[in-house]
């Protein structure tokens, strides 16, 4: 008798709904706190969050998912599935994984939690890779197998056009971020390892830092897999967003996906942030 696999991510996977639909990934929401607010991620227009900053100078806070919360996420999945496979943000970043993990080992070997050691549609592309495999394959052990080889070719970075919400989260110094504001410094942030690490810095207007950013990510990761890109933003010009996508059809990219950034994300990295997400390994795990 085939078993039925279903795959799961937290909100942080930042895929829009129809995305949600069309690869049947079901996802459980972090908390974001406008002060004295609690907003579920995926259910609240992002501009709140700015207008929010603005206002207040502060940054909101988020909250990973709780064990209460992914109790009551896997066992309602869990009625009509016989597996789930599971898509946290990366371990270093949060405690969702660790409160993934207590949850599973209580499921009896039904829940499968992978660390994705990535973020926003850097997780979708892992999950979307196990959505495709569970339509061939009924056994998860051998799915989470394929898809952690994968995991350290997962390339996520994106540009950012000023240093102000990292500054305010404590990821730069005063110094950093008056030298950004000044110079007009748009720095490259490349998960390596997990972790949000400065690679690259770009001098200009933000379009002309874009258009060097994507370049230069093709370039430090030069064999992607060319069935699937991400382009994930907070906010950009649609004309920005037209060029990053005729560069990376150019490039070869056979489905070239357009998404926003959730509030999860959106919180942490602020406007005029935009990224391009890829697995390079050339397809070949």
């Amino acid at each position: 008798m085939e078993r039925k696999i279903v795959i799961s991510a937290e909100s942080t996977i930042d895929l829009p709904r129809s995305m949600l639909e069309e690869f049947n990934i079901h996802t459980v929401p972090f908390t974001v706190m406008l002060g004295d607010k609690a907003r579920l991620d995926g259910e609240f227009d992002t501009k709140e969050i700015f207008d929010f900053v603005f206002e207040t100078k502060k940054l909101p806070k988020t909250s990973a998912v709780n064990e209460y919360q992914y109790q009551k996420h896997f066992t309602k999945l869990l009625k009509e599935y016989d597996y789930v496979i599971h898509f946290t943000l990366s371990s270093e970043m949060s405690s969702a994984y660790s409160n993934a993990c207590k949850v599973s080992d209580e499921l009896n070997g039904r829940v499968f939690v992978v660390d994705s050691r990535s973020l926003s549609t850097g997780i979708a592309l892992l999950a979307i890779y196990a959505a495709k495999l569970s339509k061939e394959c009924d056994d998860p052990e051998i799915i989470v197998e394929k898809v952690k080889k994968r995991i350290p070719y997962n390339q996520a970075s994106f540009v950012l056009s000023k240093l102000d919400y990292l500054y305010k989260g404590g990821r730069c110094n005063s110094l950093q971020l008056l030298a950004s504001s000044l110079l007009r410094i748009r720095p490259q942030i490349v998960v390596a390892d997990g972790k949000m690490r400065d690679r690259k810095k770009f001098l200009g207007n933000y379009d002309s830092c874009v258009d060097k950013y994507v370049n230069v990510t093709l370039e430090q990761f030069p064999n992607p897999d060319l069935e699937e890109v991400f382009i994930t933003y907070t906010t950009a010009k649609d004309s920005t967003v037209l060029k990053v996508k005729e560069k990376l059809i150019k490039r070869g990219f056979k489905n070239v996906r357009i998404t926003h950034a959730g509030a999860t994300i959106t919180s942490h990295c602020g406007e005029h942030c935009l990224g391009i997400l890829y697995i390079n390994d050339g397809g070949n795990n």
